[in-house]
């Protein structure tokens, strides 16, 4: 059995209560024992490594092809000119530039997704590599990083390798890391904070087995469990998220709740008197320092070079009569009234964008569309190519692998169904975070929305798709018939596995076309539309 000896020492000073001792003589007897800490093996570090190539492979290939006329396409007319402003007036590396972008009217997403970008042309200069490149690298990270979250759940190296090769070949991962946009971003820094709330949990379910397994005192509220560095980096890592996109707070306030409750049914399993307090007094203000607190601070981090600027948008808001006279924002220091000001202006913004105010887009989609990807978005378009004796074009749309998008529901909820009904604790993560990317969208159904918002969502689908696959490994009866292939009968849940997985990539290949721009007959063309609204 695994034995957290240095945390089994820092509990051990944790201070007893007037009540009696709760000493178990036993406690193995009435408690599960805490899974060993996942060792990396020779099968974890190939099937990574080879993954993580082919992910780096799939968004580099092609990368720089589609521009308008060697300019960005689609929404990268915002994000790419911002970023390549912060490039011509960064001062030094580590404050950066600001973004004007003055052409575009308000700049309406915080400034860290531009930044990123701005690296990029930093390199490459102001070209489609330059403007491109990072989110391709972003994107093969969060191919990663849902391989290493699958596996931290799981404890399973293949079950991370399923999740893998589901995310290698999904459609909106891959579209998504080749446009200079801001959404990729946000997705990783999303899958690394439930990663690193995963790996949390699992050391302080450590720290509390050893407490338990070697009779210390829970006392009335359970031992304080010191300072939680998985749980700070969560924290960093949703400032980061914030920083990209303001849906970001979504993921602080589930993920923030998650973690207390998990907190909680800790502290209850392995024997605290009063496990609710306990939470509150010991789990929940750390928790709100680390996931609200931290996140805050990374946020206002994000911003150093606005704050050092003196022409950034609404840098003047304070003195330039912008803010109108009698308002509590003169109260404050001239530049935070300005941000705050900056603020209430972009949320201005965004609160206007609605359906019911005569707002509307071609490719506008709401949130139940997203569910089956049954109405993508058109990114790059070029048609009426002469090719033969017919006309062809390129398309590349942002649109969601059938073969795993048409699974979110059935997946959903057989995670839900496992998490109710078999306390299955392993689906907790990936559950609340395609809440967190899902439900609050239903609450403003009327707003203008579109289908890279439910970017953040497949990467919580892949995991549950992975782990729902490695249930069925080794499930199952056994067919005989398939001796002629093998030497030894395969297992129907194995068989199964295997030919989604092959069913996973032919339909990536299938639909290759709409992801890369390939130019092909416009006949073969209206054979991949299969649904009316994919037009």
């Amino acid at each position: 059995m695994y034995v957290d000896l240095p945390a089994v020492i820092s509990l051990r000073t944790a201070p007893r209560h007037s009540s009696p001792p709760r000493r178990a003589a036993d406690p193995t007897r009435f408690l599960p024992p805490a899974p060993r800490r996942y060792r990396y093996g020779r099968a974890d570090v190939i099937s990574t490594a080879v993954i993580g190539v082919l992910a780096l492979v799939l968004r580099l290939l092609g990368l720089a092809k589609p521009t308008a006329q060697g300019t960005p396409v689609f929404d990268e007319k915002h994000y790419v000119p911002q970023a390549w402003d912060m490039v011509r007036s960064a001062s030094d590396p580590i404050l950066g530039g600001i973004e004007s972008n003055p052409g575009y009217g308000l700049v309406v997403h915080p400034p860290l997704g531009k930044q990123l970008i701005a690296f990029g042309e930093m390199l490459f200069g102001y070209s489609p590599l330059g403007w491109r490149l990072m989110t391709a690298i972003f994107g093969t990270l969060t191919v990663l990083a849902i391989m290493e979250l699958a596996r931290r759940l799981s404890h399973s190296w293949l079950v991370a390798l399923f999740a893998g090769i589901i995310a290698l070949f999904d459609g909106v991962l891959l579209v998504a890391s080749k446009f200079g946009m801001l959404d990729i971003f946000q997705v990783f820094f999303i899958v690394a904070a439930a990663l690193a709330l995963a790996l949390d949990h699992e050391q302080m379910r450590h720290r509390l087995h050893a407490a338990c397994v070697h009779g210390l005192s829970m006392g009335a509220l359970g031992p304080r469990l010191g300072f939680r560095w998985w749980r700070f980096a969560a924290g960093v890592l949703l400032g980061c998220a914030l920083a990209v996109k303001w849906s970001g707070l979504y993921y602080i306030a589930f993920f923030g709740l998650m973690s207390v409750f998990s907190d909680l049914a800790l502290r209850r399993r392995y024997g605290a008197a009063r496990p609710v307090l306990g939470a509150l007094a010991r789990d929940t203000l750390p928790a709100l320092a680390s996931l609200v607190a931290v996140p805050v601070a990374v946020y206002a981090w994000s911003w150093r070079a606005w704050f050092a600027s003196e022409t950034g948008v609404f840098r003047q808001a304070a003195v330039d009569g912008s803010i109108e006279q009698g308002s509590w924002l003169h109260a404050l220091p001239d530049a935070l009234a300005s941000w705050i000001y900056y603020h209430q202006s972009v949320l201005d913004f965004h609160a206007s964008l609605t359906s019911s105010a005569g707002h509307s887009h071609p490719w506008d989609s709401k949130p139940w569309s997203w569910l089956a990807a049954t109405r993508p978005i058109l990114y790059y378009s070029s048609t009426d190519i002469p090719c033969a004796n017919t006309t062809c074009r390129s398309m590349i749309y942002l649109f969601g692998t059938p073969a795993i998008w048409w699974l979110t529901v059935p997946v959903v909820a057989w995670a839900l169904w496992r998490l109710v009904i078999g306390r299955d604790r392993r689906m907790l993560i990936p559950v609340v975070a395609f809440a967190a990317g899902f439900l609050p969208w239903l609450a403003a159904y009327d707003r203008q929305m579109y289908f890279f918002y439910a970017t953040a969502l497949v990467p919580f689908t892949i995991v549950l798709l992975a782990m729902a696959l490695g249930s069925l490994v080794g499930r199952g009866p056994r067919l005989g018939i398939t001796r002629l292939i093998a030497r030894e009968p395969v297992i129907l849940g194995s068989l199964l596995v295997i030919a989604y997985l092959s069913y996973v990539v032919a339909s990536f290949l299938y639909f290759l076309p709409l992801f890369y721009g390939l130019i092909v007959p416009d006949w073969y063309f209206n054979e991949l539309m299969w649904l009316e609204s994919w037009r």
